[in-house]
This record gives structure tokens, sequence and C-alpha cells, in this order.
């Protein structure tokens, strides 16, 4: 049961704030405003449109559209037509896009205006979100059930083959409006910053659709960080988040009071840092913070705890307790529950729970489990692949992974798919990736052997132009070959020593000359985690992302009364090029 009782669809869901809040904004960006009536009435002619064009029941229709107003038309209208959404972040390159869109069987990929050659290659329909305006005033009248699929998203898999997970009404709405979670109300703004792509996206939409709340779309985080967080949530009225958790974790450290105008704040996507919790709570941020944590299989959210003072003084941050409606064991190896204390394997159970992998039915049958309990009844639930503990008091605490799958930014990601992608390249006689550092820092390191016509910098600008930018390697070492053990398997031990061969000096160094660049290559050792920065050394190339330059931006300033502005800072990434734009601001 959920605090939106009777309700068992998405549109049912947003049929319901309709009648509640008719009048009440529903989304805003930078150019317009829906009401929920207007908003219902839009998307009604996406849905008239969508049928039109045959789209029916279960039918898979691809969402390829600007973070806009029209990205809530065009989901609603999608559903309103019968049909199930798959959201292809417009950011992706060219090879995972259509990897999403045939994967996932889309019949019709609903787009914007002019975008036709964008979609070149794709085998589905082309229709224009602005072609709606021929079908105003017109309802689709498809019938959708509790059960019907509603979202098609795709994550990494095991094997490096994508998943694409099937979500259904019924899954959304018991998250959308589950009390468990960050609970908003009517008066609430929620920044939009995930890519549609991601399951944050389900809170940012349908959790505020729920509460008759208003979704803001936003800037993406390194915009809003370029133009200073905390100014920019008052320059919106944001009073709720969900963000990934690294991006708590890095700008607290710089600016305790970025959050500050916040009501709600949620992380999840990674481990929280007591540290940054105790900057965030003993600054001037008097909203609730809480620790979110669920895969996307269940539907986003499974858990969630309430961070208190306590919390933020101790070694580690719970995940806490189960939401309303799920049921979360922590069982061994025999599916068997461990003792309080003890770690096992997280499996969640619930109305949250995913239809499984569309196409992949030996992966479901592997990862979506009928467990039995101690009275014999038998659940089914989704085995996660995490490890907790469960404190005496029923709260668990995240341990790590059980198998190879790594985090890196907050997001998951198969060192497999990454090889697969970096071998499809016909230069590229193998290659290996392996994670490397730990938490916030951690990062992809690409092991490659090289036909000698390839460099480096060619193959990661392929790499950046046809892999999503979390799945990039920060860095490339290149190889003669790739070692092995006696029993002909890799071995990583070989690889990690090379790794740490070439991060103890084993590459060429510049000393640096200047002032400057003498702070910038301390600095730089430090946010990287790195030994001997040299003058020629890209911040970038040496594992930085756009969080670690938030923070590097913040402490030049502020430690050498500079004034460089965050886009001359990403212009200047060769450290003796930074440090000459530092020197001109001062």
């Amino acid at each position: 049961m959920t605090s939106t009782p009777g309700v068992g669809t998405l549109t049912g869901l947003f049929s319901r704030s309709v009648r509640l809040h008719p009048g009440r904004i529903a989304v805003s960006d930078d150019r317009r405003s829906l009401t929920y009536a207007e908003l219902d009435r839009e998307s009604d002619a996406v849905g008239a449109l969508l049928r039109s064009h045959g789209v029916g029941t279960e039918d898979r229709v691809g969402l390829y559209v600007d973070r806009s107003v029209q990205l809530l038309v065009a989901v609603l209208g999608i559903l309103k037509a019968g049909g199930v959404y798959v959201a292809v972040d417009t950011r992706y390159p060219e090879a995972r896009r259509h990897m999403m869109l045939g994967r996932s069987g889309a019949k019709v990929v609903l787009t914007e205006g002019g975008w036709e050659d964008r979609l070149g290659g794709t085998a589905a329909k082309i229709v224009a979100v602005s072609d709606r305006s021929a079908f105003e005033g017109r309802r689709a009248e498809a019938v959708v059930e509790p059960q019907h699929a509603a979202s098609v998203l795709f994550t990494s898999g095991s094997s490096g083959e994508p998943k694409a997970i099937v979500l259904e009404h019924r899954n959304l709405v018991s998250f959308a409006g589950n009390p468990g979670m960050p609970v908003l109300r009517p008066e609430d703004r929620t920044g939009q910053v995930s890519s549609v792509s991601f399951d944050a996206f389900h809170f940012e939409m349908w959790s505020t659709l729920a509460a008759g709340a208003r979704t803001v779309i936003l800037p993406t985080v390194p915009e809003l960080l370029a133009a200073g967080f905390r100014q920019q949530m008052e320059r919106y009225g944001i009073t709720a988040m969900v963000v990934p958790t690294m991006v708590v974790n890095h700008v607290v450290h710089e600016d305790q009071d970025a959050f500050a105008p916040l009501r709600v704040l949620g992380a999840g996507g990674d481990v929280l840092l007591p540290s940054a919790c105790r900057s965030l709570l003993s600054g001037s941020f008097t909203g609730s913070l809480y620790n979110c944590y669920g895969p996307a299989e269940i539907t986003t959210g499974c858990t969630a705890h309430l961070v208190t003072r306590e919390d933020a003084e101790s070694d580690v941050v719970p995940i806490g307790r189960p939401i309303e409606g799920a049921t979360v064991r922590v069982l061994d190896a025999g599916l068997r529950p461990v003792a309080p204390g003890e770690t096992g394997e997280l499996f969640v159970g619930g109305p949250g729970v995913a239809r499984g992998y569309q196409d992949q039915d030996d992966l479901t049958r592997e990862r979506f489990l009928d467990v039995p309990d101690e009275d014999g009844a038998v659940l089914r639930m989704y085995r996660t692949g995490d490890l907790a503990r469960q404190r005496a008091d029923g709260v668990l605490v995240f341990v790590g992974r059980a198998d190879d799958q790594v985090k890196i930014r907050g997001y998951r990601v198969e060192p497999g798919e990454v090889e697969r992608g970096l071998r499809r390249y016909p230069e590229v006689l193998e290659a290996v990736v392996l994670a490397d550092g730990e938490g916030n820092d951690r990062r992809l390191v690409a092991f490659v052997v090289l036909d000698a016509a390839l460099g480096v910098e060619e193959l990661r600008a392929r790499a950046e132009r046809d892999l999503a930018d979390f799945m990039v390697p920060s860095r490339f070492v290149v190889q003669d070959g790739i070692p092995v053990t006696v029993n002909g398997k890799r071995d990583v031990d070989a690889l990690r020593e090379v790794l740490a061969a070439q991060q103890a000096g084993g590459t060429a160094y510049a000393e640096p000359r200047s002032e400057t660049e003498r702070y910038l290559t301390g600095l730089w050792e430090e946010l990287l985690n790195v030994e001997q920065v040299g003058r020629d050394e890209d911040f970038f190339g040496l594992g930085g992302h756009s969080l670690l330059a938030f923070r590097m931006h913040h402490r030049i300033n502020r430690e050498l009364d500079a004034r460089l502005t965050f886009p001359t800072l990403l212009d200047n990434t060769v450290l003796k090029d930074l440090a000459v734009a530092v020197d001109a601001t001062r």
C-alpha cells in the first residue's frame, strides 16, 4: 500500500493529481510552464498522435527529445497511447542510441521536429512531438492496466551485455507515492537534473506528479556548479532534489552551504561519506538529508535513511530500512538468512520488483528468484549482487559488491561492456578494463594492444564519441600484449602492477617552473590521488572529472585569491596552461 491508494497505473496517478491540482504548475523550464490541466491536454494530443501511427498496448516508443517541458508531455503521451517509453539521453553517442532503440524493439521514435537526420539508420518510424498540434482536443483511448509495461530502462549487464529492464506501471506507482521515500508536498519544486535514461528520473517526474508538486527542468549539474549551485537553487526556487551521492560527497567539501535552500535532499547511487554529512549538517542546511538505496531493477529505491548528526560522526552512513511494501533480506549463498551483524547478499521483493530483462529470459531467471521464507511462503525477489549487514536495530548497512560490477560517478558499469566497445575498433587487438581507486575517485583504466595505425589520443576520441561519458576510461595504457596466468587467463595482478609502476612515476616528468605551477601540482596530486604531477599533464587525462574540476575551481579562487571562471578552467586543462590562466586573473 502507498500514499496513492486505489491508483494502479501512472496514467491513473497523473489523472488523480489533475483532479486535485488542475491549476497548479506541474512542470517548468526556462522558457515556459504548464499547469496540471495544460499538461493533461498536451499529453492527450501526443497520445492521440501516437495512436494514429499505430502505437498500442506495450508497443515500445523511443523518446529522444530535449530536456524541457516537452519531456514530460512526451512521456505522458506515450503512456496514454498504451505505449512503453524508452528514454534515450540526447547526449548519448550514436552507437548507444542505436543499441537502445534496436534492442528495445522501438516501433516509433518520438523526437523533436527537424531531428530526423540524427536518427538515420533506425528501423522505427520517426514522429515529431510538434505534430501533436493537429490532434489538440483529442484524447488517447488506450486501456492501460497495472501489469502493463511502462518503461524500458537500460543499464550495464553481466559479461558486457547491456540489460533492458522492463518496469511495469504498478512498479513505478509503488515507488512514486511511497511514504518511505523522501515525501514531497504540493508546494515543493523538484529539480530535474538527472539523465532521462537514469532511474533517478522516476523520482523527479513521478514522485513529483504524485504529490501535485512542480518538476523544474534545470541545467546539468556541471552547469549549475559553474554558475554557483546555491544561487541557482535560489533562482529556481528548488526545494527538493535527489542527486548522485558523488555530487554531495564532492560539493559540500568545497561549499557546505550549496544545498542550503533545499527542504529535502536525497543522495543515491554510491556510498555517502560521513565526512560529507558532517560538512552539510554543520552548515546552514536545515532540511532533511536522506541516504537512498536501490538498483534500477527494483524501481529506483527500496530502502531509505534519514541521516542524523550521530550518523555523520560514525564510520558509515546506513542505507536504512525497507520502504513501505518492500521486503529486504540479507541471505547467504544457500539463500538462508544470516544473523544480524553478519554480511550477506541483499535480496529485494515487493511491488517495485521489475518484470525482468527484455529478451534475456536466462538472465531474468538468474537474477529474479523465488525465495522461500521460514514459513514456506515463496516471494519473488531480485538478487542485487550487493553485500550488506543488518544492525541489531534492523537498520541496513551497505558493505560492497559481490561481483565485478563497479560504480563510476554513481553509474553502474560492467568493465566487460567497455571492453566490448573498445574491441569493435579493428585497430584494437585486445582490451582489458579495470577499476582503479576507491569511492568517489574510482575510475576506469583500459589496457590495450593497438595496431600501429591507431594512437591513444585517437582511441580516446573514438571512445568519447561512441560510449556514454561515464564509460570512457580515464587512462589508456598501451601494452605489447595482455599478460596471462599459467592457466591461460588474464593476469589482472600483473596489469595492476603495470598501473602502479606508472603511477609511481614511470612516465616522463616535467618539473613545474613557477609558484602557480607548483601550487597546482600539489592540488592535483591531492585531488587526483596521484604522485609527481608534471607541468605537461592534462587534468582529465589523469582521471579528473567535472566534480573534481569544481572542487579545484573553488580551491584556486579561495586559496590564490584568483577570479578564474569555470569555463576558463575547462578550456585550460593542461597544468602549465591553467597556471597562465590563473595568473592572468590575479
